[in-house]
């Protein structure tokens, strides 16, 4: 619904702008008061992040905190709970196969795959406010500040306090990122620290702007690695080409105010994620990843091997690595369609990011340029797109579609591009009034929105996500959770499921770091092995679920044993 209609009021201003343009006046007198405001560069970022926090904050009525569902929230959230109980891995628990689930290791140590800068956040949020979604928050507000921040290195003040306005309505209120635990915010923070670095760096020298760069890999390296190194390649390539040619400057300068100070931010950074993971893998140099990757198999990338591992324990995990799932059928689908892979992946980073309203401007700007594009247009313009070129270059080499989140470290590049093509348009009045426009109507889609969401129709979750998709919530599952933690006492719950459910979307066995002390334990259902679980947790009230009853059945497990022998 959302797409449709950012389409029709895309179509709306393209063409009032190049058939009336209107109000040259009236939002001329509204720009000198922005730009005048902008000015002060530091109020300006504050602001920004603070409006990104209250937004969200006024929203909790109808966007409230959000329970996980995806296999990757609770796997990040098991690492937030690990460092909120002051420890960097859990022991493996004696009765960890009952428990055993997707994204999560239990050997050498009970730990969740993935790295720690998103779970940082979240167990920040957990230790000061009590849950990890006040993490989600606080990442997101920071993520605001720091694109208004990195936009103050490469254009006018009022630009970049628009732009990152932008990021706050785009990013900051119905997106995802803010609606869920999966991330793409401290990624999307650790990009911007970088592109914001690097003109203050050219321009100023100073070591404090080197030290927010070496924090901006640190940050990439924590969240997203991969497509990090991608990101900092142009960056860190550009910088040293800027070193070698500035002569004017001795190179022992340079290295002590510039290479110095961020090689080591960046060096102890990765010190930490190396003792990070030797204290979850046992060795500093093998990841959480390698470790979930080698004991179940999964591929990465297309010229990759499906490899024989260790019988599963469960059908579920079977299925899920070996059948119709995202591993097997991942691997043929790039192998046998990459051209239409790649198309997905385009359109899920444009859809999330740009959408018809931000696209047209794009189109426009293009059409102005369609003659020798490369050459004639902002050398500032074009070193984002390569930035984005060669980062994009880390998506298309992997088996799957991804989500936006796979691209956050591109966000700053993408609305820093984006206010730039704007800009150039302002030569003509039609291109003014096309820029106005798009960031009006931006603002407008907010009302819509929030009077969905009120509503709770509308906002539909899908896997192509746009700004603002609904969050994929497993509602059932926080219900049953919550009546749980009502009752006194502790308890266990052995899930059962029927042949063909859905474990990509709707999995329900995740537990917390300390499985022994928590309220709720969660577990498979084993048969008559049930009973060693049982015997294990004789203290503890055990019920018998079945999530695919609606509503989910939830039996004190004695009622549900006496009635299966009953039969």
């Amino acid at each position: 619904m959302f797409l449709a209609l950012e389409l029709c009021l895309a179509a709306i201003c393209l063409s009032v702008a190049y058939t009336h343009p209107f109000g040259d006046g009236f939002f001329r007198r509204i720009e000198i008061r922005v730009a005048a405001f902008a000015r002060r560069r530091k109020l300006a970022v504050l602001v920004t992040g603070l409006a990104a926090l209250s937004i969200r904050l006024a929203l909790l009525p109808i966007l409230p905190i959000p329970a996980p569902a995806i296999h990757d929230e609770y796997s990040h959230l098991l690492l937030a709970d690990t460092l909120a109980h002051g420890r960097l891995s859990n022991p493996t628990h004696p009765m960890w196969i009952h428990f055993e689930t997707f994204h999560v290791n239990w050997q050498p140590t009970y730990a969740s795959m993935y790295f720690p800068g998103q779970g940082l956040f979240l167990a920040l949020g957990q230790v000061l406010l009590g849950h990890p979604f006040w993490g989600v928050w606080l990442s997101t507000g920071l993520l605001c500040a720091a694109i208004c921040w990195a936009l103050q290195g490469w254009m006018p003040p009022a630009w970049a306090f628009v732009g990152g306005l932008l990021a706050v309505i785009r990013l900051g209120t119905f997106s995802y990122w803010t609606n869920s635990y999966l991330g793409g915010a401290v990624a999307a923070l650790g990009g911007a620290l970088v592109l914001g670095a690097y003109p203050r760096i050219k321009q100023e020298m100073k070591v404090f702007n080197s030290i927010l760069l070496g924090l901006g890999m640190v940050a990439l390296a924590l969240s997203r690695p991969y497509e990090g190194f991608f990101f900092c390649l142009p960056v860190i390539t550009g910088l040293a080409v800027w070193a070698w040619k500035h002569s004017s400057v001795p190179l022992t300068t340079t290295l002590k105010r510039v290479a110095l100070p961020a090689v080591m931010i960046l060096v102890l950074g990765l010190a930490w994620l190396g003792y990070y993971f030797w204290r979850v893998t046992g060795n500093p140099f093998t990841t959480a990843y390698q470790v979930n990757i080698r004991t179940y198999g999964l591929v990465y990338f297309p010229w990759e091997k499906i490899k024989q591992v260790a019988p599963f324990h469960h059908q579920a995990m079977e299925r899920f690595y070996r059948g119709s799932g995202p591993v097997v059928d991942r691997l043929h689908y790039a192998l046998q369609h990459p051209v239409a892979l790649q198309g997905e992946k385009v359109l899920i980073v444009w859809l999330f990011y740009f959408g018809p309203l931000l696209t047209i401007p794009w189109l426009v700007w293009i059409n102005t340029y369609r003659k020798k594009w490369w050459r004639n247009i902002n050398p500032t313009i074009r070193f984002f797109l390569i930035i984005v070129a060669v980062t994009y270059v880390s998506l298309a080499l992997t088996i799957y579609i991804g989500q936006p989140h796979y691209a956050a470290p591109m966000t700053a590049p993408f609305y820093a591009a984006t206010l730039l093509v704007l800009r150039d348009l302002r030569t003509t009045a039609s291109g003014r009034s096309l820029g106005r426009s798009t960031i009006l109507m931006c603002s407008f889609l907010v009302l819509p929105a929030i009077a969905v969401s009120a509503f709770h129709s509308g906002l539909e979750a899908g896997p192509m996500r746009n700004w603002c998709s609904a969050p994929v919530q497993n509602l059932r599952r926080a219900q049953i959770l919550n009546q749980l933690e009502r009752i006194s006492g502790k308890h266990v719950v052995i899930v059962h499921y029927e042949p063909g459910h859905d474990f990509i979307h709707d999995e329900w066995v995740y537990n917390e770091a300390d499985i022994d002390e928590a309220k709720v334990v969660w577990a498979r259902d084993m048969g008559s092995k049930n009973s060693e679980l049982l015997d294990y947790f004789n203290n503890r009230k055990a019920w018998f679920l079945e999530p695919d009853i609606r509503p989910a059945r939830l039996t004190a497990y004695a009622n549900k044993l006496a009635e299966t022998q009953a039969r």
